[in-house]
């Protein structure tokens, strides 16, 4: 099922109004054509993504952390913290 998405006015400067908009059918057939065309993960795709954003997540707490205690201790050191 071929839908046509070019309207009237993709060839018009975009400082003049649309003429027309699309209907809501319209609309969801688009969207529903859209994710038909998505490669959707696996079971097994999706664990290792999450796996490897937590570990990444857990990494950056962990430097953000880290520097955070350095420059907070750097800052008492100059500044004379009690």
């Amino acid at each position: 099922m071929a839908i046509d998405t070019h309207s009237e006015t993709a060839g018009k400067p975009s400082g003049e109004k649309k003429s027309k908009r699309t209907s809501p059918a319209l609309f969801y057939r688009q969207v529903v054509n859209e994710l038909r065309k998505v490669i959707w993960p696996t079971r097994k795709d999706l664990i290792t993504y999450t796996a490897v954003v937590l570990v990444f997540v857990l990494i950056m707490v962990a430097i953000v952390s880290g520097l955070d205690a350095l420059f907070t201790e750097g800052v008492l050191r100059i500044f004379g913290g009690s």
